[in-house]
């Protein structure tokens, strides 16, 4: 799988969210803390802090299509 970025959300609670919205449209996804978001937040068990969700750069199109609008 070639992965890419959809969006950077602000923790794991909002990523978990997101994921689940795109899970139940079929586009299979993940989420990891962003470089910034370790460092800064530090304990290995925090859920705050930058998350990015990614998917298959297959579904990046669609996936971008099914984002909230802000």
């Amino acid at each position: 799988m070639a992965e890419a970025t959809l969006t950077v959300v602000g923790d794991e609670i909002e990523a978990e969210a997101l994921c689940g919205l795109l899970r139940s449209s079929g586009i299979e996804c993940y989420f990891r803390r962003t470089n910034v978001s370790a460092g800064a937040y530090g304990a290995a068990g925090s859920t705050a802090g930058p998350t990015e969700i990614v998917v298959d750069e297959n579904d990046l199109q669609v996936a971008r299509e099914l984002l909230p609008k802000t």
